[in-house]
């Protein structure tokens, strides 16, 4: 009789040279089973830590991390997954640890989620939102009260064609404590098969647009520009990004 283990361990280095100075790190990853450790080391002599367990329980994961030398830096995170329902809690492990929770519940149509985060020292709440979704073949919708209950924000998504590259959209804002409301409406339109077109406008007059190209497969070029329509002295501001993958 004999017993199979399986480990596998993998050893990674990087280097980046930024302004004149040469930055890098060197990583190990170690797995046994259903257990997985890594480590990563950079050149300001940081350490970074992760302990990760999978199906301690069924369904299950749990995650410790710290990275040296901060000693108040180290989390414990433990995550649970089924097919209607996800919780996930993290702690901070030091002397006035905060904790954030999060959790959803629902179907492919229609879910309910929420999140909050505890202070421990001050005894308060530090956030906590909840929502609703509901999704169709050819449309989404969702309402979310955030802020720790100071806004509500309500959004509706169609889409116009299969493949949901061209779609309409609205969104209203309500702010309690500034009695504000935001009403922005928006769209995007698929030019062909490499190029889609997007753009936004909301009742305080920002305009919003961008143009998103797959110059090659799984490889975007993005180039957007906002302006303020109340306020065309103002220069307009442009962004130029390139998503890379291999």
């Amino acid at each position: 009789m004999f017993v199979m283990f399986s480990v596998y361990q993998a050893l990674t280095s990087t280097a980046v040279n930024k302004g004149g100075l040469l930055a890098g790190d060197v990583a190990t990853l170690y797995k046994y089973k259903n257990t997985t450790f890594d480590v990563k080391v950079d050149t300001e002599s940081n350490i970074s830590a992760t302990l990760t367990f999978t199906d301690l329980l069924p369904s299950t994961k749990t995650v410790a991390s710290i990275k040296l030398p901060d000693h108040n830096s180290g989390k414990l995170e433990f995550q649970y997954f089924h097919d209607h329902a996800t919780f996930t809690t993290a702690a901070a492990l030091n002397q006035s640890p905060a904790i954030d929770v999060t959790a959803t519940i629902g179907t492919p149509t229609i879910a309910f989620g929420a999140e909050a985060g505890y202070d421990t020292t001050s005894g308060s709440f530090t956030k906590y939102t909840a929502g609703i979704s509901v999704t169709k073949p050819d449309s989404y919708a969702s309402i979310i009260l955030g802020d720790k209950g100071d806004s509500i924000r309500a959004s509706y998504v169609h889409h116009l064609d299969l493949l949901k590259k061209s779609a309409a959209a609205g969104e209203i804002t309500r702010r309690f404590s500034s009695n504000e409301n935001t009403f922005t409406v928006g769209g995007s339109f698929a030019v062909d098969h490499l190029t889609v077109v997007k753009a936004k406008l909301n009742n305080h007059g920002k305009l919003g647009a961008l143009v998103q190209h797959e110059v090659i497969p799984k490889s975007v070029l993005t180039i957007s520009s906002e302006f303020d329509t109340k306020a065309l002295d103002k220069n307009p501001r442009f962004g130029l990004a390139i998503a890379l993958k291999p």
